[in-house]
């Protein structure tokens, strides 16, 4: 691989690592990167997971440290993620995306459109949202749901389990960024366990890049931390609008 392209892959690891610790869906800078090079899409979404599970651990940890996680989600919806993002992955080659496409960007758009019009949504905790029954369907949506597309697709995952967070629980969205990284973790390694099983992870540049994810994702962890909900809202709009708008263009364009 030129030097040139290894250094832009190193950048956009880093890029990605700061997005997926603020707000997830650093798929969308890491995957796009690898996938320029010519490497196939099961190998490059491979790759991404063994760089990206580093960063989310590492954002993970940085997060439980100052901010509030939701144990009784995270933990066991972290279990349940590693099993239904192996099967994901494991669909993957069965799947077509762009089947997937499409359903994705009509989320994508009413998560845009649910967040413009509700300003209050994350800024705040609503404890009173967090009850025996919306905890089950938290768990449920995040360790199934949005794992198993993890593992099928990836891109805007942690971005899907902070709304699920912050409408079913109630949560801010620090503290939604902070349980969604313990899910992401779960899924990654799901995923990974299955592609690297496959023979599909190219290792030794995964590494490099997971070096890069790291920095990217502890810098990210920080700022979202020191700044705040209003913040992470913000980036939280940014990645969706980008994510339909990188997801349009390779589905119509």
């Amino acid at each position: 691989m030129p030097l040139e392209q290894f250094l832009v892959l190193l950048a956009a690891a880093a890029a990605a690592g700061w997005v997926d610790a603020v707000v997830g869906g650093g798929g969308l800078l890491q995957l796009p990167a690898l996938l320029v090079t010519g490497m196939p899409t099961v190998e490059a979404m491979a790759t991404n997971k063994f760089s990206s599970v580093f960063g989310t651990a590492s954002a993970a940890v940085a997060y439980s440290r100052s901010a509030k996680v939701d144990r009784q989600v995270a933990l066991p919806g972290a279990a349940l993620a590693a099993l239904s993002a192996g099967l994901g992955a494991w669909a993957a080659a069965a799947i077509s995306a762009e089947v997937l496409r499409p359903a994705v960007m009509v989320v994508l758009v009413a998560v845009a459109v649910f967040v413009t019009l509700r300003p209050s949504m994350g800024a705040v905790p609503e404890p009173r949202l967090r009850t025996g029954p919306r905890v089950a369907a938290a768990v449920a949506t995040a360790g199934v749901g949005i794992a198993f597309y993890d593992g099928i697709m990836g891109p805007g995952t942690g971005t899907f389990l902070i709304i699920a967070f912050t409408t079913i629980l109630g949560l801010d969205f620090v503290a939604a960024s902070a349980s969604a990284k313990i899910i992401n973790v779960g899924t990654n390694l799901g995923a990974l366990a299955v592609f690297g099983a496959q023979g599909h992870v190219h290792w030794a540049l995964g590494l490099g890049m997971a070096v890069c994810n790291v920095a990217g994702a502890q810098f990210g962890a920080r700022m979202a931390l020191r700044r705040g909900a209003a913040f992470v809202r913000i980036v939280l709009l940014v990645v969706v609008v980008a994510m339909v708008i990188r997801l349009g263009w390779q589905q119509f364009g």
